[in-house]
């Protein structure tokens, strides 16, 4: 029997974990205090706890596999994103980690995941440290006592980040893995004491199940509401803007990373908070996140100033992808129940940082597609070890890593409800004006703002547009607030022809990132390219 801390704690053996010694359902009071006297983290000065993921302080998409079976075999996308993984290696590798945690102390949360309850998913999570746990409580959705008194998992997480694989007997490629096995409804993770591992394991997993069972587009984006109760969607990569500008204090937060959007024209959160980036946070720049970094939120390899408990939000020694999760009611304007209806406008934000594309463009619903399944960004010199010029960085669907099914697939859903609800789609471009990294300056976020309110408030039906004569997307010609000279960005490049021959190349680094969805697209979609 298991020595349980609570009589309400699950006993584990059932699932293979032996012997164990069970922390259910911990308050964060009690998950700080843990982490704390086992000298696995400290209290920043603003309450938040702070600890370090070790090795890996983000995810490791080459060891992300999803087991291949009579479920996934036909419908997953398999390739370098999907990674197959056999069925019998996973059971093999499974009964080695069980053996692993038993007699082991470990810590068990019950949650669930989609805020509408029609849609609801209930989640178990077994992790080695209180601060994985405490992680958990932040992102998931939190259950009522009465709820617990019921509760039975759908899905289960297991997280041992001292559990390394021998790749040579277990056919991981190295040490760490992270895998989703839909038949047995589990996400096992080993080797890593990355958290983010844990929250996409499992949207993953919804990634998957929302729209073949359920018909439910699942998003990887943020989402608001404003007083008409209009809601707003918000797609970009990491450095794009998603979470600052979905935090809007005139609007109400659904959610900053993971929702579904339903045959009922409704919009809801997969998940009960925020994960954010905080380098070079400062309140001026976004004061919603940084007073969220409060008692109950939790800090990832951030470093401390000389000397104090005070955290140096600049100082990205330990990892330039320092994070914060907190619960959703860190944020003061969050919406009621976690989901929306309406939705009107979405934008597809890029930190272009070759300083090509429109800070604010329409697109045509081909357009919205074409974009929408080629997800770009680009990295600038000297965000990773070899970049010395502006990279491309083309991320399907804005999250190819935890979308199982083709990019085409969500793509003509996306489709049909922009279509079903005459919603406008935007293209918002938060990188360089001017010219490219290092010779342009990155749009002022005031600028950005102002656009995207233009854009909610109906401020750009009335103005005068022009088509950009490669990408073909909508420039509008004025936008309150907004100065007209930084719109059509030829106009903001002292050598005009360098800009037109720059686009150009810019266009074909689409053309060629496009090719491998060509076969699946259709004319629609394909009539959304660049003019070349």
């Amino acid at each position: 029997m298991n020595d349980n801390i609570s009589n309400k704690a699950p006993n584990l053996d059932a699932i293979g974990i032996k012997n164990a010694t069970v922390y259910y359902q911990l308050s964060p009071d009690e998950l700080e205090q843990k982490t704390v006297v086992a000298g696995q983290g400290t209290l920043s000065s603003t309450g938040a706890l702070v600890i370090n993921t070790g090795k890996f302080s983000g995810r490791s998409p080459l060891d992300r596999f999803i087991v291949k079976d009579t479920i996934t075999e036909n419908d997953v996308w398999w390739g370098n994103v999907n990674i197959p993984f056999e069925p019998s290696h996973f059971d093999a590798l499974y009964v080695k980690l069980t053996a692993h945690l038993s007699n082991s102390e470990l810590y068990v949360r019950d949650s669930y995941v989609c805020a509408d309850p029609s849609y609801r998913l209930n989640v178990r999570v077994i992790t080695e440290t209180a601060w994985a746990n405490l992680f958990c409580h932040n992102m998931f959705l939190r259950l009522s006592e009465d709820e617990l008194k019921y509760f039975t998992p759908e899905w289960t997480v297991i997280c041992a980040p001292s559990f390394m694989a021998d790749p040579a007997t277990d056919h991981t490629r190295q040490g760490n893995f992270a895998i989703l096995n839909f038949t047995r409804k589990i996400a096992m993770i080993g080797g890593t004491g990355y958290t983010g591992e844990m929250k996409k394991g499992i949207f993953s997993a919804l990634n998957f199940i929302l729209p073949t069972t359920r018909n439910v587009l699942s998003m990887h984006c943020s989402a608001n509401v404003g007083a008409n109760e209009e809601t707003a969607l918000f797609f970009g990569l990491s450095g794009t803007g998603k979470t600052t500008l979905s935090a809007d204090p005139k609007r109400k937060l659904i959610g900053d990373d993971e929702h579904g959007w339903t045959e009922e024209n409704t919009v809801f959160n997969f998940e009960g908070g925020c994960y954010a980036k905080v380098v070079n946070l400062t309140e001026e720049s976004e004061p919603d996140i940084f007073r969220a970094v409060r008692k109950g939120a939790l800090l990832e390899n951030v470093v401390y100033k000389a000397g104090t408990n005070e955290i140096d939000y600049t100082d990205i020694s330990i990892s330039p992808n320092t994070r914060v999760s907190y619960p959703i009611e860190h944020i003061d304007a969050i919406q009621p129940g976690s989901s929306g209806s309406n939705p009107k406008n979405i934008f597809f934000l890029t930190a272009d940082s070759f300083g090509i594309l429109p800070p604010i463009s329409k697109l045509t619903s081909g357009q919205a597609a074409y974009h929408f399944i080629s997800g770009y960004t680009a990295k600038i010199a000297g965000t990773e070890a070899g970049i010395t010029e502006p990279t491309p960085n083309f991320s399907a669907c804005f999250g190819a890593p935890f979308m199982p099914l083709h990019p085409t697939r969500y793509a003509e859903m996306l489709s049909q409800k922009i279509k079903e609800d005459d919603a406008t789609v935007w293209l918002i471009n938060t990188g360089w004006t001017g010219g490219p990294y290092g010779t342009g300056n990155r749009m002022k976020l005031k600028y950005t703002r102002a656009m995207i309110d233009a854009a909610l408030h109906g401020e750009l039906d009335a103005v005068a547009y022009k088509n950009h004569p490669v990408f073909g997307v909508a420039i509008p010609q004025s936008c309150p607030n907004v100065p007209e000279e930084i719109l059509n960005p030829r106009d903001t490049w002292a050598d005009k022809e360098l800009y037109d021959e720059k686009a150009k190349e810019l266009a074909g680094k689409f053309e060629v990132n496009f090719k491998q969805f060509s076969s699946y697209a259709n004319e629609e979609i394909l009539t959304g390219a660049p003019h070349l």
